[in-house]
């Protein structure tokens, strides 16, 4: 039997140094990224034992990383994000990967732009 679950951390917060603009990667900015592990769970649900789940401290550590990098585009960052997950997790059937940046550099008012991946 199997239990399909998903693994949510939800409003992670970096100031980094990403974007198109040369500006952008030497002031920095504020962001948030949210990811979505999903695999089968039945382990943890039956017999209580992290073994049989996802340690989210370890996505955590792998979504901060990859955020203390440089890129030039959101796409890339939640890609990267994705690709590590699923290199130290293969046991992951689908990774989503929402990267949010705040005060985006845009001609008018807006308080965010994002990117959402899934695979």
């Amino acid at each position: 039997m199997s239990l399909s679950g998903v693994v949510s951390l939800e409003g992670m917060e970096f100031f980094a140094k990403h974007g198109f603009y040369e500006q952008e990667r030497e002031v920095g900015n504020r962001y948030a990224v949210d990811v979505s592990v999903k695999l089968d769970v039945q382990e943890a649900a039956e017999h209580d034992k992290l073994a049989g789940t996802i340690n989210y401290e370890y996505i955590y550590q792998i979504v901060s990383e990859v955020m203390n990098g440089s890129s030039l585009l959101l796409e890339h960052l939640a890609s990267d994000i994705i690709q590590q997950i699923k290199k130290q997790f293969p046991a992951v059937e689908e990774v989503t990967v929402k990267v949010t940046k705040y005060n985006p550099p845009i001609n008018g008012l807006c308080q965010k732009a994002s990117v959402l991946l899934s695979d």
